[in-house]
């Protein structure tokens, strides 16, 4: 049985079917419900049509900050309902947002910049939402942790956000500490004031592997600054605090252990016995924190073998 609230092309997008090359329909109207709607990070062009399309339709938009989105909704010659929505009155402009997805309007959230929740408030919004019972549908777009992620270098297959150090030393080390051993990059956010001794934090722990602090993404100043960590950290400890938003990307552990081929063979037979060939390629890839493709490749030849 198909669940009522389950996610469909919801009214006021194009439609899915639509077959390649063929021209977008123009919006329809919006169904009822909470719409997360990504914005840029710095340049204005960055908004999607479709954001776009849900900001022009809501009813009402919460903000984090009303008077940046103001800025926003005006550089696009649009007007809506603004009201804030931040982690000081999160309980009450949440209750005034549910009240307002009963009565069935359409609601949209946005954060400052970027993708709402991503180290941003509204988490709780989403959540009470769904037991509520109401649509909640995603509007994608701008991230910088995305866009951080896909410029900087460092391998994307597999990544772990983290986002704010802690700002004291030892429960930053702490964090640090924690996820230290993952063979993946890690993300960070950070501000300028911390920058240096975050980086630092970081490189007493991971040791000299290597980094990247990306600031001012899709503005003007964009800077990409690639290093080891330890260097990075001289750096920016001599340098004047950088102003702007800042992410530190961090590569996985330099030689670790990659696991035994026979273990991964192993692996496999076993979820070939029952699973098809890419269900078992997927589960060890997993497991064992692989590029996908290569471990399709080899479910294939054990496939044959078996």
């Amino acid at each position: 049985m198909t669940d009522p609230r389950s996610s469909s092309t919801p009214p006021g997008d194009a439609n899915a079917s639509e077959p390649s090359g063929a021209r977008a329909p123009g919006p329809r109207p919006l169904a009822p419900g909470l719409y997360i709607v990504a914005t840029p990070i710095g340049n204005l062009r960055d908004i999607t049509l479709r954001a776009l399309d849900v900001l022009a339709g809501a009813d009402r938009v919460f903000a984090e900050d009303t008077r940046v989105t103001q800025k926003l909704l005006s550089a696009h010659g649009l007007g809506a309902r603004l009201d804030s929505y931040h982690e000081h009155n999160e309980a009450r402009a949440g209750a005034s947002a549910l009240a307002a997805l009963e009565a069935g309007e359409r609601v949209a959230l946005v954060s400052d910049a970027g993708t709402p929740l991503i180290s941003d408030p509204g988490y709780r919004l989403v959540r009470a939402a769904i037991a509520a019972g109401h649509s909640v549908f995603p509007i994608p777009g701008p991230s910088a942790v995305l866009a951080a992620l896909c410029a900087a270098g460092l391998p994307s297959d597999r990544f772990l956000f983290a986002g704010f150090l802690p700002a004291k030393a030892g429960p930053r080390a702490r964090a640090i500490g924690e996820v230290a051993d993952l063979r993946a990059t890690l993300v960070f956010y950070e501000s300028g004031p911390r920058l240096a001794e975050a980086l630092a934090a970081l490189a007493a722990t991971l040791g000299p592997r290597d980094g990247v602090v990306a600031r001012e993404l899709t503005k003007m100043f964009e800077e990409f600054r690639r290093d080891r960590l330890d260097a990075l950290a001289v750096h920016y400890a001599q340098a004047p605090a950088p102003k702007g938003e800042i992410v530190i990307l961090v590569g996985p552990p330099e030689g670790a252990d990659a696991p035994d081929p026979d273990e991964v063979d192993a692996a496999l037979k076993a979820a070939l016995a029952h699973l098809s060939v890419k269900d078992a390629a997927d589960e060890v890839a997993r497991r064992f924190a692989l590029p996908r493709r290569d471990v399709y490749a080899r479910a294939l030849a054990l496939k044959d073998a078996l």
